[in-house]
């Protein structure tokens, strides 16, 4: 027996406006993980929908002479 084309699944991209869409906020949350060093991505979703991409980044110091000296003047 054998199987068209027409009956095997598709495996192009979904080019319609929601596929564009999912493809956009996924692409923003690489983007903002790919260029954070120290923080939090999160993803705000509303029925089943990312509605909202938040990123709060961390600036770490890691000059513990620097520390041990603010110390020692309190």
């Amino acid at each position: 027996m054998s199987q068209n084309a027409s009956n095997t699944p598709s495996t192009k991209p979904d080019l319609s406006a929601e596929g564009s869409a999912k493809a956009e906020w996924l692409r923003v949350v690489q983007q903002k993980v790919e260029t954070l060093r120290y923080g939090v991505v999160q993803l705000v979703v509303h029925d089943g929908r990312v509605t909202q991409i938040e990123r709060t980044e961390k600036t770490r110091i890691f000059s513990p002479a620097a520390n041990s000296a603010d110390s020692a003047a309190l």
